[in-house]
């Protein structure tokens, strides 16, 4: 795979390397417990907010800005998640940005505080994710939108989340030669991480025998190999080097790279809510998959790559589909996955630990708020205090996911 050579000081079309003179310093991490709690989505965000804040040891008169990732879920205060939650906060003059990318909103919503931090609109950025979700799997919101990918697949396909779940563990099975009990290791290893995580909401180890005896979802996946939907919220508080230094905070968790990068032209393999693949006959395909070239960009722009890392949190809105991120991020090879779990290199004490939230196994979805925890998670493991969890030594991690209609999302920490 291309992306396992690279190299510091490598340029690509996303932007030169960052270095030091593109890092900010993550000074707060707080997070609402993941669960069903029956509340608004700013209720949570509030409380994440607030724990971010103190984690960092700033006071809410002295952020310069606030982004919020908002959902269309929320309807007219999710459009304007950053005013929001800056409303319940207390007014006191920041700059709001609200951001909406689907499952990506939480890396975009970092990648808009970084800007304006690198760019000297702001020193300190709160950054909140916060929702509020529908029992049940997802569904479009209402009216008839032809235009609209995601309306048709459920329209014409019928095609719920799961469903699209369960194409790609088919697809797996068929080009891979993986099986159902290749799966639910996956689902073994993510529930014995979550259940040392005060925050997830499945806090208990599961086993093989329990995964297959759960009810069968979309064929091959059953329930428990699919992730919930949840209520829960996570922040960030984000600064310049410069501020932190100013702050006591000599050597801070640093973000070195964010990558929302976009597909390629044609795409080959099927990926809801698209119902149809590119034409290849005016253009060749270009090589590798579009979560691939999310994470390549973060490596690029990070200067490091796949065998610097000492973990990685990874968007397991199934089983089958962590499996295909171990390769998309470059930890093995194509089809090699299910044999990292097998050898424990993805588990807790592992090579390169993956998932140790517990991942959406563990959580669920929270929208707006996944990519923030992801990065809240990446935080706690380079500073050491992940308790039971700990990875030893961690000084470099990804957090990567994939929003709906083409909206990458990866984020490089280090420390």
């Amino acid at each position: 795979m291309d992306h396992l050579a690279l190299a510091a000081g490598t340029a690509s079309r996303w932007g030169a390397v960052s270095g030091a003179g593109g890092e900010v310093a993550v000074l707060g991490a707080g997070m609402h417990p993941w669960g069903k709690w029956g509340r608004g989505f700013v209720a949570y965000g509030v409380r994440a907010a607030r724990a971010a804040l103190a984690d960092a040891g700033v006071e809410w008169r002295d952020v310069g800005s606030v982004v919020g990732a908002g959902t269309v879920r929320g309807g007219y205060p999710g459009y304007v998640a950053g005013a929001t939650f800056a409303r319940a906060l207390g007014w006191q003059g920041a700059r709001v940005t609200s951001v909406y990318a689907a499952c990506a909103s939480g890396a975009q919503a970092v990648a808009a505080a970084r800007a304006q931090i690198l760019a000297g609109l702001a020193d300190v950025v709160l950054v909140v994710g916060a929702d509020s979700a529908p029992k049940g799997f997802f569904a479009p919101a209402g009216g008839d939108r032809p235009e609209d990918p995601d309306w048709l697949r459920f329209r014409v396909l019928g095609a719920t989340n799961p469903a699209y779940f369960g194409l790609f563990a088919r697809r797996r099975m068929a080009v891979h030669r993986e099986t159902p009990e290749d799966f639910a290791q996956v689902k073994v290893k993510n529930a014995a991480a979550g259940a040392l995580n005060p925050y997830a909401r499945y806090r208990r180890p599961v086993t093989a025998e329990e995964v297959a005896a759960s009810p069968v979802v979309a064929d091959p996946l059953r329930l428990l190999d699919i992730c919930a939907t949840s209520d829960g919220a996570a922040a960030l508080v984000l600064a310049s080097m410069t501020y932190a230094r100013r702050h006591g905070v000599a050597d801070p968790v640093r973000i070195r790279a964010v990558s929302t990068v976009t597909p390629g032209y044609p795409r080959t393999v099927l990926d809801l809510p698209d119902i149809a693949t590119d034409s290849v006959v005016g253009a060749s395909a270009v090589p590798g998959s579009f979560r691939a070239s999310i994470a390549r960009a973060a490596y690029e722009e990070a200067g490091i790559g796949p065998d610097d890392l000492h973990l990685a949190e990874v968007y397991d809105l199934s089983t089958a589909l962590e499996l295909e991120w171990y390769e998309d991020i470059g930890l093995c090879g194509a089809g090699e996955g299910a044999k990292l779990v097998r050898e424990g290199v993805t588990a807790l004490g592992g090579r390169v630990p993956v998932n140790t939230s517990g991942g959406l196994a563990s959580f669920g979805e929270a929208v707006p708020a996944q990519a923030i925890a992801q990065v809240c998670e990446l935080t706690w493991q380079l500073r050491g205090a992940a308790g039971a969890r700990q990875v030893a030594g961690a000084r470099a991690g990804i957090a990567v996911n994939q929003g709906l209609f083409g909206h990458g999302s990866a984020v490089v920490a280090v420390r």
